[in-house]
């Protein structure tokens, strides 16, 4: 067998939860060298694996974790790990980043991939050791939310195994439900509604816990690697070190990049004060939480005993929380925010897409679209923050009625109520937009509108436009943030740098401190000498592979698009007042810089390059129809199992 490079433990993990049985396969090499980790080898597993007509609740559709060669390291942020599968929101490739310790967990057991496929008759947990893997019954924890099924799952496992649990909404195969890694720390797998797709598996939880030790090829030069840049690392990252994420919320507002009101408003300096990091840091802040091998500590512990809201002790709400459930509604309550937080950790949702859904619901009952009788009598009226916790609770348990619709993200919510709600319900390929906005900064409107799994912040772009430079990647200073020309090729490649960081499994912060560290610790680690082209072009290859499977299901051009009210509806003051990014023409230029045709389809010279040759005979000829759009499909299903 041909030995692995460093940093693998060279072992993948299956589980057929149908039969109940697991097996163990060596890592390929090949694998490992072209694709490197994280949801590099979640994509090209899943590729494999997956007809792209399979439903997203299906047992054929497999949940895939991956760590990658870093974690288990010293290497600072390098704790996380990934989870795909087909989207239960989107219908489309569906992926998760995650930190935490949980991906440490799994790595020390002995396992690089864990692949879940089929679906249990009844509840069951799975257990991960590096002396066995067992599949228990779960009956005792289904309808638990996801804290108190971690602390059951520890109590019947391992002090020390950490887990990933789903709460109700996940039990109840609602698309917006997440995975809650790390238990009351609540790191999860949030967008495109992967916890749905643990609940159809019957699968309540994953807990994990080993010993072993990532191989590192040179460790001695490593340390020395390390300690030369952790000082740069802290200083980049004072601002996320002293006030979280949440430190973005008063300089987003400035830039007119907070969004507000569902997207239409321009400014909410007092609001913006008054739901800050610094506020927070004031009032409720307890602590900090790290990440696995993290030295920044950008999690925030907060403490809340408040007769109006009750009494939480946890983890504490990041930046898109804030906005979600705060700006979104007006609502600039902190201590509120932070009960919000809690609740939908505890219940499994994501607040990215639940935030969305607040705007949508509050401004759908302004404009009489939703009313009383839906809501069982209550107003959803703009900065009122028991109607926004009201309606946090309702959609992790997809009760009452409109709470169903509604959790089931906004497309579906706006094609239901019809009466004009589609021009105001923000998506992007069925996925809620995070939030920062395009207008603020026009390379995120080509980031969002090609992104593979929808609107996503990991696949943002405009720390480039802000005060980051990267000179490494022809950017030696920040780039004019309303500019048009040149965005589509700084899109593709931002996609793709960043995109190869997380495949390492490192947190996208890093990107602050360049390549330069990031290579020397790969050598160091695997003992392979790559290049930042050879970076790029694994960066590529994953952006190319996941659109291969993306226009199997049916996107295309049409698609890579962005809402009627990003696209036509300027914000009405503030700094970004006034613009509207032109998509079109930054699209051409992205197609053209990826070797796409004008329709989005990558031309089979394109993939030849990347190694892709196979690949390409799964697309439609030139000029050949493009398979049904099913983009969101088995949302009629979803509605029918939940139903019942």
């Amino acid at each position: 067998m041909t030995t692995l490079p460093g940093g693998y433990m060279g072992k993948i993990l299956q589980v057929d939860l149908t039969t109940r049985r697991s097996r163990t396969e060596a890592l390929d090499r090949t694998l490992a060298e072209q694709y490197w980790g994280g949801h590099g080898f979640g994509i090209r597993l899943f590729y494999d694996l997956v007809d792209p007509a399979v439903e997203p609740l299906a047992p054929e559709n497999p949940l895939i974790f991956a760590v990658g060669p870093f974690v288990g390291t010293p290497i600072p942020l390098s704790g996380r790990h990934s989870v795909v599968a087909k989207s239960p929101l989107t219908g489309i490739w569906g992926e998760g980043d995650v930190g935490g310790k949980w991906g440490m967990a799994l790595k020390a057991a002995g396992y690089d991939v864990l692949i879940v496929t089929g679906a249990a008759d009844r509840p069951v947990y799975l257990w991960i050791s590096e002396d066995a893997v067992s599949i228990r019954e779960a009956a005792h924890l289904w309808g638990l939310d996801a804290f108190a099924a971690d602390e059951t799952i520890r109590r019947e496992t391992h002090a020390k195994a950490v887990t990933g649990t789903i709460g109700v909404a996940g039990e109840r195969l609602l698309p917006i439900a997440a995975i809650v890694f790390d238990g009351h720390d609540a790191r999860m797998a949030g967008r495109g509604g992967l916890g749905a797709v643990m609940g159809a598996k019957r699968l309540k939880g994953i807990a994990a816990y080993g010993r072993g030790a990532t191989p590192v090829r040179d460790p001695a030069t490593l340390k020395q690697s390390i300690k030369a840049v952790a000082g740069d690392i802290v200083q980049r990252t004072m601002a996320l070190k002293d006030f979280g994420t949440a430190s973005g919320v008063l300089p987003s507002n400035e830039l007119g990049d907070l969004p507000i009101q569902n997207w239409r408003g321009g400014l909410w300096t007092e609001g913006a004060q008054r739901i800050s990091g610094q506020r927070m840091t004031e009032t409720i802040l307890k602590g900090k939480y790290y990440c696995g091998s993290c030295i920044v500590g950008c999690g925030r512990v907060v403490e809340v005993d408040s007769p109006a809201h009750g009494k939480i002790a946890g983890a504490g709400p990041e930046y898109e929380t804030l906005a979600g459930f705060g700006s979104m509604v007006l609502v600039d309550d902190v201590v509120a925010l932070a009960l919000a937080n809690e609740l939908a950790n505890r219940a499994g949702i994501d607040t990215i897409s639940a935030g969305n859904i607040a705007g949508f619901a509050f401004e759908a009952f302004e404009r009489g679209l939703i009313t009383r009788a839906d809501t069982g009598g209550r107003e959803l009226r703009w900065g009122d923050a028991d109607a926004m916790l009201w309606l946090v609770r309702a959609l992790g348990t997809g009760e009452p009625e409109m709470a169903h619709l509604l959790a089931h993200g906004v497309r579906r919510a706006a094609e239901a109520l019809g009466g004009g709600a589609e021009a105001f319900a923000v998506h992007v390929k069925g996925m809620e937009p995070p939030f920062h906005d395009p207008r603020a900064f026009s390379s995120l409107a080509v980031g969002y509108a090609t992104s593979p799994n929808g609107a996503s912040h990991w696949a943002a772009t405009h720390v480039i436009e802000g005060k980051v430079a990267l000179p490494e990647l022809g950017y030696p200073s920040q780039v004019d943030r309303f500019a048009t020309v040149g965005k589509g090729i700084l899109t593709a490649k931002m996609q793709d740098y960043i995109g190869t960081f997380h495949t390492l499994r490192l947190c996208r912060f890093l990107i602050r401190i360049g390549a330069r560290p990031v290579l020397d610790w790969y050598r160091h680690v695997t003992g392979r000498e790559v290049d930042l082209d050879e970076l790029m072009r694994v960066g590529a290859r994953m952006s190319n592979l996941k659109r291969v499977f993306n226009v199997r299901c049916g996107i295309t051009r049409k698609d890579d698009t962005l809402p009627p009210r990003l696209l036509k509806e300027p914000r009405p003051e503030g700094g970004a007042a006034g613009y509207l990014p032109d998509l079109e023409t930054m699209l051409s230029e992205y197609y053209d810089y990826r070797g796409w045709d004008a329709d989005g389809i990558p031309r089979p010279e394109t993939l030849e390059r990347l190694g892709l040759g196979r690949e390409a005979a799964d697309l439609p000829p030139a000029g050949g129809p493009v398979p049904s759009a099913i983009q969101g499909s088995g949302l009629a299903a979803l509605l029918e199992a939940n139903d019942g």
